[in-house]
């Protein structure tokens, strides 16, 4: 038997049926997402010069996806989905708390961008980490509240 690294036993640390556990997983989805989004953004900003909000669109529509396929199969996963058996549904929700989080996000960034004069890519990281922190409170309250029967 290997040695555990500090993070794996870290990890195990934080089970997944956890609130924190799956908080963890979800910051690590929500960055991955973050990540995607974030490339597509600036891609779209600077290399086809699209307006600001425009490209943050495009870069926020690809996370959500990239979010709600980590999220059921990763992050949720000890969790009785409330949708299971209507992922189209599930689906149709988790996009809508996402359209929400989008308006947020727009709003956030006209705020800070197109009023407050602040820089395109500091303000996408502040609007990321709010936007953050409510897509997970209200996908977990609605959509993930309950365990798994064992």
């Amino acid at each position: 038997m290997q040695n555990e690294t500090f993070i794996e036993q870290l990890w195990k640390k934080m089970p997944r049926s956890s609130l924190i556990g799956q908080f963890v997983r979800y910051l690590v989805t929500g960055g991955f997402a973050f990540v995607v989004d974030f490339l597509l953004y600036a891609f779209c900003l600077y290399e086809f010069n699209w307006h600001y909000l425009v490209a943050n669109l495009v870069g926020l529509v690809a996370g959500l996806i990239i979010n709600y396929v980590m999220s059921v199969a990763w992050v949720f996963s000890e969790c009785k989905r409330v949708l299971e058996d209507r992922k189209t549904v599930e689906f149709g929700v988790f996009a809508i708390v996402g359209i929400i989080g989008v308006g947020i996000n727009e709003l956030l960034m006209l705020l800070m961008v197109g009023m407050l004069d602040a820089n395109e890519m500091k303000s996408k990281i502040v609007a990321a980490i709010l936007v953050l922190m409510w897509n997970f409170g209200v996908r977990k309250m609605v959509l993930f509240r309950e365990r798994k029967a064992v």
